[in-house]
């Protein structure tokens, strides 16, 4: 089975699969009871192919309107332009003075022309009432206006589903409706035969059975859409930096309008139509909206910027024009948005399951509706009536007709698929809780398989919360730790070393001082940033005021491949002056001076050069990141076009930033190599903190290997073959070794692998990944958009709870699949050998959708909702080669059906002597009854494949005593209460007591089973 699966349904991957792999699969799903249900979670493909028009649309729109508005540009320089704009009166009455369908006109169609008749960006800025330093307005009054007129940032979503739509698609059962119609018939010829109400028991209890598994499916599934309703919502949580009443504040995406001053920069999306107001390096990726590879670059000249496009380099302010569905990207979200999630391969490895089985029970139902006929007719053929039909015998057609329907009913285990989506939803609820917010359904059940950890330091393995603890300014190391220590440490180097290590400290700088609500001041920016500026402050520095001093011209922002960030400034007297800071060999070695004590620049002699050398070593050993920091003056023939000079730097000097391992983290790399995964270390930081911060986390051991990325990058194939298996730590690595590495694990070594990214240039390395982990408070919005998974507190004891979780989805889902298929072949043939041999079935159709119940939906709740325990991550992982029915699942369902069988087929033979029954309907009702309770007690031995103690945290889980205990009290109900809808008959005690024993006496067996050796697969 698992070689038919491999080859059938083995194409669908857990992310990026291709539209021909998805198609495939559904083609060979023939045997479907009801697609509405079946396909309910799978993607829309009519809905993705319309996505991917109108991104070509948008290519060819944007294309020629670049174009247009290139030639525009060259055409209306120097031209007087008149306007023909007339303000609609509802504008100009809100107090605006332009439309929303202007605005959009110009960004969105890269319209030169107009942006210049309404006087430029200053000019659109008037118009929207706002301003450039201060922002919009916010009481609640003008807040409402703008909304009225310009409408807000919400794409238009499907509507909710409400409960009675899930009741109407369960109707779509295929089986149920045939049921239904041979129960109508039942029904009227009842009636008609016996009168009423004697004649209607038959069909009414059809329909009852049929209404009531109509009633539990839509229930489930309504549960599970408001689950995956709730996770969506927050997966749409994105917050942006705005101005707003002249403070700098964050808001949600879904509250910015027209006028607003956004910030952005590296990594983020841009949350709206708008236009550049200034900024510096901004390269935009439109990728995402138009499929155009080549970044735009984005200023004065050209400010159009587009909502869902995102900030590839640089930094800026823009200003908000068009919201929600008036932009491109509103329109494609909309349509996007019903193209829904790809199935996991998971889900279709059960509907191959759920084929194959189906294929199986269409021809028994056959089969035994043909026996059960010719054993009606043989009899009939014997009495010399085959030529005349009672009413009665017809009915009895018509109830072996509704049989063999039933028992594909039963066969076709609909719910396995559908299991999968129930235990993925419970896990990314309860995954919520646990701080991890899961974007791609297949993360889930793939984490569980995961042999592979590689996290990031910063952030995740430490707490991301920095202070500069020392420095080296004029060759002298010092403790800074606190304010005291730094006013002391300045009082102790020259002035003019403290001032050109200020204005390096707040020039130089991604980062910003402001004043937020309730005059608090603030410090914005990454947790590096906000150390350096803290400790700026506590030298005695003034950000404010520095800024003031000096004009920055030029930012090449930091970013992974260069290890360094640099601005240019002006100064006061005229000339221009780069700062530049990074990693702190890489800008030493671009260094020839330096400060000395004295606060002279000097050449940066040998023994100079190894006293700084010592410095970042010693520093780095004590695990402290040390980032160094210098300057250049620069003559005055310097091009701002030109990029920054790459040496002749004067070093200021060296600073050592203090990030704590965070608790918990030694235990929880401990967890991962108890259940086998390893976990590897790859940072941008200096190999000596990258190691000592990993011994300290238990990553790096006696015999692990640390590798720098230079190194990595020159090492050949062969070479990598023997590295890589005990490679721990890489430090000072790019984005592409990070992707090198995760490439190799998956292909040379077939690992799963999963890999951490905060940053815009992990994007390459989380989507290659078998899981992308994104850290929600670090990470940018191009990171989380590559995820799988967002840590939304950025820990790494969160990823092995999510491993943990991925696990129990898993073998939960096995649990199921091993208890629902014992049923399936137990009720089938059961019921196909008593009517070759008997000639009737001693499961009616009422009794056989009931088991139907007991089994899908209500097994699916039971054992697809089990909370994982702690021993789950004791165990191996599953890798990329295990298969999903395993041979200890064979054993216990082969087993379990083997008792079973034994034990009904005994009561059948046996029954009437051995318990002095009478009668059929009473043997029946036995036979129905002890088949429900080894179902009742084959759940509870399923709660575990390979322990014996089945009982431990049973009480814990409320979804399954819950459901053992309605099976139950139902199976009470129908037995004692309903006999004449069910076929059945009210027991005595011996009789019940009989029916609980035989049903009980399944544990024992499925513990017996568990103590017979088979090879894992």
């Amino acid at each position: 089975m698992e070689n038919y699966l491999n080859e059938n349904f083995g194409d669908v991957k857990p992310k990026n699969s291709s539209d021909e792999a998805l198609q495939r699969w559904r083609k060979l799903c023939w045997i479907v009871k009801n697609p509405k249900r079946r396909f309910r979670f799978t993607a829309n493909l009519t809905k993705r192919s319309e996505a991917e028009a109108i991104r070509r649309s948008n290519q060819e729109k944007f294309r020629v309107a670049v174009l247009v508005s290139q030639a525009a540009l060259q055409f209306i320089n120097g031209l007087k332009l008149s306007s023909e704009y007339t303000v609609p009166e509802e504008v100009r009455k809100a107090g605006f003075e332009i439309c929303p369908d202007e605005l959009g006109s110009i960004v969105e169609g890269h319209d030169v022309k107009k942006l210049k008749i309404h006087g430029g960006t200053e000019g659109i800025t008037e118009k929207l009432c706002t301003s450039i330093t201060s922002g919009i307005a916010t009481s609640e009054d003008l807040l409402s206006v703008r909304k009225e007129i310009y409408g807000i940032n919400q794409f238009t979503e499907s509507p909710i589903r409400g409960f009675w739509l899930f009741v109407w698609e369960a109707l779509q059962d295929t089986t149920l409706m045939i049921l239904a119609a041979c129960a109508f018939v039942s029904l009227i010829v009842g009636i008609l035969m016996e009168g009423w109400p004697i004649g209607a028991h038959d069909g009414l209890g059809i329909v009852a059975s049929i209404l009531l598994v109509v009633f539990v499916t839509a229930t489930s599934d309504y549960r599970q859409s408001l689950q995956f309703k709730d996770l969506d919502a927050e997966k749409k949580k994105i917050v942006v930096q705005v101005t707003r009443d002249k403070m700098r504040q964050k808001i949600s995406i879904y509250d910015l309008l027209p006028g607003d001053i956004v910030h952005l920069g590296i990594g983020d999306q841009v949350p709206a139509d708008g236009l550049f107001l200034s900024g510096f390096s901004v390269l935009i990726d439109e990728s995402s909206l138009t499929g155009e590879s080549e970044p735009i670059s984005v200023s004065v000249e050209h400010p159009f910027l587009l909502s869902g496009t995102k900030v590839q380099d640089g930094s800026c302010k823009m200003l908000v024009t068009t919201v929600g569905m008036r932009t491109q990207w509103g329109k494609l979200m909309a349509t996007l948005s019903e193209g829904g999630d790809d199935e996991t391969p998971l889900q279709v490895k059960l509907n191959g399951v759920a084929t194959i089985i189906g294929k199986i029970g269409l021809f028994f139902a056959v089969i035994t509706f043909a026996v059960l006929v010719q054993g009606l007719a043989t009899r009939k053929l014997q009495d010399g009536s085959h030529w005349v039909w009672t009413g009665e015998e017809l009915m009895a057609v018509l109830e072996f007709f509704a049989v063999a329907v039933t028992i594909v009913v039963v066969a076709v285990p609909e719910g396995l698929p559908l299991a999968v989506t129930l235990s993925l939803a419970f896990a990314m609820k309860k995954m919520m809780n646990d701080k991890a917010l899961v974007r791609n359904l297949a993360a889930c059940e793939t984490m569980g398989s995961a042999t592979t950890i590689c996290s990031d330091k910063t952030g995740t393995l430490t707490t991301n919360h920095m202070t500069v603890v020392k420095a080296c300014i004029c060759g002298q190391a010092k403790e800074v730790n606190g304010s005291d220590a730094a006013r002391s440490f300045a009082s102790s180097i020259p002035e003019s070393a403290v001032k050109v290590l200020l204005q390096s400290i707040f020039t130089n700088t991604g980062g910003e001082i402001v004043v937020g609500k309730g005059n608090k001041t603030e410090i914005l920016g990454s947790p590096t940033e906000t150390a350096l500026l803290e400790f700026g402050l506590s030298l005695g520095g003034d950000f404010q005021e520095e800024r003031q001093a000096s004009n920055v011209v030029k930012v090449e922002p930091f970013n992974s491949t260069k290890k360094r960030m640099g601005v240019v400034i002006e100064l006061s007297e005229g000339h221009y002056r780069v700062h530049c800071k990074g990693a702190s060999e890489i800008v030493l070695a671009a260094c020839d001076k330096y400060i000395n004590k004295d606060g002279e620049v000097v050449p940066l002699d040998e023994e100079s050069t190894r006293h700084l050398e010592n410095i970042i070593e010693e520093f780095a050993s004590e695990a402290l990141r040390t980032l160094c920091l210098a300057y250049l003056e620069v003559s005055d023939d310097f091009s701002l076009e030109d990029s920054l000079p790459s040496g002749g730097y004067t070093c200021i000097g060296i600073v050592g930033i203090k990030d704590p391992v965070r608790p918990g983290v030694k235990e929880s790399v401990a967890i991962c190599r108890a259940a086998g995964i390893t976990v590897r270390m790859v940072t941008g930081d200096n190999i000596t903190t990258a190691k000592a911060i990993a011994r300290e986390c238990g990553i790096l051991t006696d015999d692990g290997i640390a590798i720098e990325g230079p190194e990595f990058r020159e090492k050949s194939e062969e070479e990598l073959l023997k590295l890589i298996p005990n490679l721990q730590v890489m430090a000072r690595s790019s984005p592409m070794d990070k992707h090198t590495l995760v490439r190799h694990l998956r292909t040379m070594f077939q690992e799963v692998v999963a890999v951490t990214g905060d940053g815009t240039n992990d994007a390459p390395a989380l989507h290659e990944a078998d899981i992308g982990l994104a850290m929600g408070i670090s990470g940018t919005e191009v990171a989380k958009e590559s995820a799988d998974v967002i840590i939304l507190d950025d820990n790494f004891s969160t990823i092995v709870t999510v491993a943990k979780w991925g696990r129990s989805v898993y073998i939960n889902i096995q649990k199921f699949v091993q208890f629902q298929l014992t049923v399936n072949v137990v009720a089938l043939i059961v019921n196909f050998l008593s009517a070759c041999l008997t000639g009737n079935a001693p499961l009616t159709a009422v009794q056989l959708l009931w088991v139907n119940m007991i089994m899908d939906t209500l097994g699916a709740l039971a054992l697809a909702t089990e909370p994982p325990q702690d021993d789950l991550m004791k165990r191996s992982p599953v890798g990329r080669k295990g298969n999903f029915i395993s041979n200890v699942m064979w054993r216990n369902i082969l087993g379990q059906s083997l008792y079973q069988l034994v034990i009904i087929w005994c009561l059948q033979t046996k029954g009437k002597t051995m318990f002095d029954i009478d009668s059929d309907l009473t043997l029946n009702t036995l036979i129905f009854n002890t088949f429900v309770f080894c179902q009742v007690f084959n759940e509870i031995s399923s709660r575990e494949m390979e322990k014996i103690d089945v009982f431990t945290g049973i009480l814990k889980n409320y979804v399954f005593v819950g459901v053992l205990t309605c099976t139950v009290v139902f199976q009470v109900i129908i037995i004692e209460l309903l006999g004449t809808f069910a076929d059945t008959t009210p027991l005595n005690w011996s009789q019940w007591f009989v029916s609980i024993v035989l049903g009980f006496l399944g544990m024992p067996v499925a513990a017996a089973l568990k103590m017979i050796p088979v090879g894992a697969h």
